[in-house]
């Protein structure tokens, strides 16, 4: 198992609304939460197969979104 974990901008539950169908849509991620209470915006996600971070910044940016992994 890989865990990745990324500061990001991602602010409430209507940001998640957001990123989630584009997150879900990256096959190699398994499972993907956001931590709110964290102040720098958590999001941890966890692979079975190795993945590029570059792909979840780039993602994130493509739809509005700043990320940078931790």
């Amino acid at each position: 198992m890989h865990t990745f974990k990324f500061k990001t901008n991602i602010k409430c539950d209507a940001c998640i609304a957001t990123v989630t169908p584009y997150l879900d849509a990256l096959g190699a991620i398994d499972t993907w939460k956001v931590d709110l209470q964290n102040p720098d915006r958590v999001l941890s996600i966890e692979t079975e197969e190795p993945l590029n971070p570059k792909e979840v910044i780039m993602l994130l940016d493509q739809i509005g979104y700043h990320a940078e992994k931790i």
